[in-house]
């Protein structure tokens, strides 16, 4: 990939600000940055640096590596073991946990600690980063998750993932008291253009469509909760849906303005449910919720 400096509009602009209004789509400019920094993209035949600014008739290139993926190893790291047997089992994930090794977290992660467990049999339909993985929770968010051990078990996961047979049931803690009870968030979710580290709201027939049912068990001046039931499984959904409606999570560092006062993001995977793909049956699974959201607990759930 080639550019040329040829518009006097984009003289004096920095390097990566430039990349990233050009290929913002493909590489977000983290990415840019960082392929700058290892001589991947390159200034008229030079290294060079993201901030560099441009002159006319600067000749950009971009050579972008191919990707290496790293095998994830056996771990010995606890596991909370929800149920399991010989397709399948659920974790409760904790919070901190990230769930599959990624630039940033090569180890310590969900899936190191299923290889040790399970000795290496897992569904391989993720690849070697994402062994067994059939649903993801954000590294920050607790609770129940299903974990394949062979493909066919995989196939019929994500099938009933897909067609929204599963159920989910997440409680968050938000900021301030939200003025109807309960209601359905149902809109369009893509990635940010102009920061792909978060989701955003679009117009059709952009992103995809989400789907959130809440309701209120429990509200205050310090913060409310919040039961959430998702009818899809979109990035940041209920972060990107209670931001929406004004009440973003308490400890959420992306999308509320102001997330200190909270011990960590206030979200939880509270129930599952799903028909077992082998024996048919109807599995339903409770997480115990977590003693950072016990503060803005109901009665009845304490």
């Amino acid at each position: 990939m080639e550019f040329t400096i040829s518009e006097e509009s984009d003289v004096g602009e920095r390097l990566d600000r430039f990349l990233a209004a050009k290929v913002g789509s493909e590489l977000s400019r983290s990415r840019i940055q960082a392929l700058i920094r290892e001589g991947a993209i390159t200034l008229n035949g030079n290294q060079t640096k993201p901030r560099q600014a441009l002159t006319l008739s600067d000749r950009i290139e971009i050579s972008i590596p191919e990707p290496t993926p790293a095998e994830a190893l056996p771990e010995d790291i606890p596991l909370d073991i929800m149920y399991e047997d010989g397709h399948l089992l659920v974790v409760d994930k904790a919070s901190g946990m990230v769930v599959h090794p990624a630039a940033g977290n090569p180890s310590g992660t969900l899936v190191n600690a299923l290889l040790h467990h399970c000795r290496g049999r897992l569904a391989s339909i993720g690849g070697v980063e994402r062994p067994g993985i059939v649903h993801r929770l954000d590294k920050d968010t607790s609770g129940c998750l299903v974990v394949a051990k062979s493909d066919p078990v995989h196939g019929s996961l994500t099938e009933q993932f897909s067609n929204r047979e599963v159920g989910k049931i997440y409680l968050a803690v938000v900021k301030g008291q939200p003025p109807i009870e309960s209601g359905t968030i149902e809109n369009r979710i893509a990635r940010d253009p102009r920061n792909r580290q978060r989701m955003a709201v679009v117009m059709p027939p952009a992103g995809k469509s989400a789907i959130t049912d809440y309701r209120v068990l429990q509200s205050s001046a310090s913060g409310s909760l919040v039961e959430c039931t998702l009818h899809t499984g979109r990035t940041h959904q209920i972060r990107v849906h209670l931001k929406e409606l004004g009440h973003p999570i308490l400890g959420d560092p992306i999308y509320a303005k102001n997330p200190a006062g909270a011990p960590r993001l206030m979200l939880h995977a509270w129930k599952l449910a799903f028909t077992h793909p082998v024996t048919g049956e109807r599995l339903s699974f409770t997480s115990p919720i977590p003693e950072a959201l016990a503060p803005w607990l109901p009665p009845e759930l304490e």
